[in-house]
């Protein structure tokens, strides 16, 4: 069974004040506060709303910005994402903004100066939108179906 994902209110009122503000208030945290910028679990990341898997450790680089970087989004067997992308034209500056889909929260931001052999883009993102799911807690939480990203880190390494 499929899960369905979107905007949870009662989400949305236990989100911690610093949650709220990046994730409802398009705001940013400081570089090298966040609770992820330095995880090197295995597992993946989800939106802290609307629980929409949006990237993974298997994508997870150290970027030397203060935030978690990715190369890219989960994809859904589908082909899709949960991550969407905007124009954002704040602070005087053209940036690609990143929102989860579903839940509509802020993400980040997708830059083009990532790894050139993994597709050249990172994935800027504030640590307070999102939750760590661990490799080990996937299936207990729902998301067994993304173990198979793992299966393949394996296979290639």
């Amino acid at each position: 069974m499929a899960r369905e994902f979107n905007k949870n209110p009662a989400a949305v009122s236990a989100l911690s004040p610093e949650q709220y503000r990046v994730t409802q208030e398009d705001g940013t945290e400081r570089p090298f506060t966040g609770e992820y910028w330095d995880n090197h679990e295995a597992g993946i990341y989800v939106d802290v709303v609307s629980g929409e898997p949006l990237f993974a450790s298997v994508d997870k680089f150290e970027s030397g910005s203060g935030w978690p970087s990715f190369t890219r989004p989960i994809q859904t067997p589908d082909q899709t994402t949960h991550v969407i992308e905007k124009r954002d034209f704040s602070h005087l500056m053209l940036r690609t903004e990143v929102r989860s889909a579903d839940g509509d929260s802020h993400l980040g931001h997708v830059f083009k100066d990532g790894p050139r052999d993994q597709g050249g883009l990172r994935y800027c993102i504030n640590s307070a939108s999102l939750r760590f799911v661990a490799l080990d807690d996937l299936e207990a939480q729902g998301y067994g179906e993304y173990k198979a990203l793992f299966s393949k880190e394996e296979a290639q390494a």
